[in-house]
């Protein structure tokens, strides 16, 4: 347990400096803002270059990770619109975004860091491999119904050519293609500008941490309980384990794509999800939902990386 500590400890640690930074007032919203902008647009993708360009293309790209991964994620989905419209009669527009909050991890900001200080290097293929199943699958998906649902008149045709915008404007795909075309090219990046890119990814860990931290500050959970226990368990339980079953299904997978993905999956769901929320009228729960599930993925993960410890299915390695 105390190599779990070891590991988790750090992370949540640097989360709560992030929140004290904002209830001492050593940082406003603003400036909490911009460290999450740099973070999204300047480190993150320059991780996911870096992840592409330091490993073989046909070993970055792994099927089983992106069959199971996907499907897993596309199951959780699934679950979560079928038992909000289905149970609970709820509109198409909050089914998607809750059945969002249940699928989509956030790789960037605390699976990466979890997984690169449990697993190495590999942690940053899994995080490009995660970022092209989320915002080239899920998120894309929970979008297009979300608008669908709340009836904008746009009409499909639209929705889908709106959506379509903002993916070619996503700094993440934007540096998944860099990072593919470098790779596929085999054309190295010029030293000094390389260096620039290690700068960068290697601050994209501990920023976004800071960022979750500080974003945690001040958020309220009131009369939420049912949905918001809901969306987490969904996150935190379901998310994981089917991807987990997926994996189990698939014959003679690497133990260390099986650990890599459960990392991310037991991961709370992606930072921007309060965003996403509020354009359909769902940011308070969704940001209620985001702070428990990122105090409760405490225990997910530390469940996760105790599992590997005792687990054939798995591999871990701290060094």
């Amino acid at each position: 347990m105390l190599e779990i500590l070891v590991i988790t400890t750090p992370i949540f640690l640097i989360i709560g400096l992030g929140y004290l930074a904002r209830a001492g007032r050593l940082i406003d919203h603003e400036a909490l803002k911009g460290i999450g902008t740099f973070v999204m647009y300047f480190a993150l993708p320059a991780l996911v270059i870096r992840a592409l360009t330091q490993n073989p293309l046909e070993e970055v790209f792994d099927p089983h990770y992106l069959l199971a991964y996907g499907a897993g994620s596309l199951a959780v989905f699934g679950l979560g619109l079928a038992l909000t419209l289905g149970l609970e009669r709820k509109t198409l527009a909050a089914g998607a975004i809750q059945s969002l909050g249940m699928s989509a991890s956030n790789s960037g900001f605390i699976g990466y860091p979890v997984a690169a200080m449990a697993l190495g290097p590999p942690a940053a293929v899994f995080l490009a491999l995660n970022m092209l199943i989320e915002n080239l699958l899920i998120i894309p998906l929970a979008l297009i119904l979300a608008e669908l649902g709340h009836q904008t008149g746009n009409g499909l045709r639209e929705t889908l050519r709106q959506t379509g915008l903002r993916l070619v404007r996503n700094p993440i795909l934007i540096g998944l293609a860099i990072g593919v075309l470098l790779a596929a090219t085999g054309q190295p990046l010029p030293r000094s500008l390389a260096k620039v890119v290690d700068m960068l990814a290697g601050a994209a860990g501990p920023a976004a941490l800071f960022v979750i931290g500080g974003s945690l500050f001040g958020l309220r959970v009131q009369g939420m309980a049912l949905d918001m226990g809901q969306i987490a368990v969904g996150k935190l339980v379901l998310h994981p384990l089917a991807v987990l079953g997926v994996f189990l299904l698939l014959p003679d997978v690497d133990p260390l794509l099986i650990t890599g993905a459960l990392l991310f999956a037991c991961a709370p769901m992606i930072s921007v999800y309060p965003l996403f929320g509020q354009r359909f009228g769902l940011g308070d729960i969704c940001a209620a939902t985001l702070m428990v599930s990122t105090l409760a993925s405490f225990v997910t993960i530390s469940l996760v990386l105790w599992l590997t410890r005792h687990s054939g299915l798995f591999v871990l390695s701290t060094g």
